[in-house]
């Protein structure tokens, strides 16, 4: 892998994936220098929980901090990624060998990765991170978790007790990541949410940068 920064977010489209009962994605033209118009101007119609997204603690908490008040540090530093081999869930066990860090960014990389998940029906039996293993993370005291789906917390069971055992310990969350094209490893982070003010969540770019040759199972 070269050392170059590498996009780790969804393209926004019409008619991508979302989670049942968000809005859907509708990208058209207002204005169309083609139709003749003076210049191009897009309507973006489309959830907070879009493709490559943030959660902020307000998403589960009542009173809990909105996404325009997130800290730059939050998302913008050195990250990890690890890779998780359980198809089902991430496992206390499986995080334990890592030793996660206080104030460490945590990318999980999962059974997810291995196919182009944003392009494909959703899928209810996606790897999510367990409640168990979520309280161990608070725990550990780490600043950010991210995964490469879209909710760190599982569909069918662990949805809300997941979120809120991450936001409770004041832990951001980032949700629909690609890391199809990225080793397990040390990185540089640049994750920004949209700043929309009084928001739970909100779109994100984000991108990775290798730190150093130094590489996790």
């Amino acid at each position: 892998m070269s050392s170059q920064w590498v996009d780790v977010s969804v393209p926004l489209k019409s008619g991508m994936l979302t989670w049942p009962d968000d809005p859907p994605v509708r990208i058209s033209r207002v204005l169309d220098l083609e139709r003749g118009d003076p210049c191009t101007v897009s309507l973006l119609e489309l959830g907070a929980h879009t493709g490559t997204h943030l959660d902020a603690p307000l998403h589960f908490l009542r009173g809990g901090a909105s996404i325009d008040s997130m800290p730059i540090a939050a998302t913008v530093g050195p990250a990890r990624v690890v890779a998780v081999s359980d198809p089902v869930s991430v496992k206390v066990a499986e995080l334990e060998p890592y030793v996660p860090a206080a104030d460490e960014r945590l990318l999980l990389k999962t059974r997810n990765s291995d196919r182009r998940w944003a392009d494909e029906p959703f899928d209810e039996g996606f790897v999510y991170l367990s409640h168990e293993a979520a309280l161990y993370l608070a725990e550990r005291g780490v600043r950010t978790v991210g995964v490469d789906y879209l909710s760190v917390g599982g569909f069918l069971e662990d949805q809300e007790e997941t979120h809120r055992a991450l936001l409770e310990a004041g832990i951001w969350v980032i949700e629909g990541l690609d890391l199809s094209a990225v080793p397990p490893g040390d990185y540089e982070l640049i994750c920004l949410p949209l700043r929309i003010v009084g928001a739970e969540g909100a779109p994100a770019r984000a991108l990775l940068r290798p730190l150093a040759a130094r590489r996790y199972r």
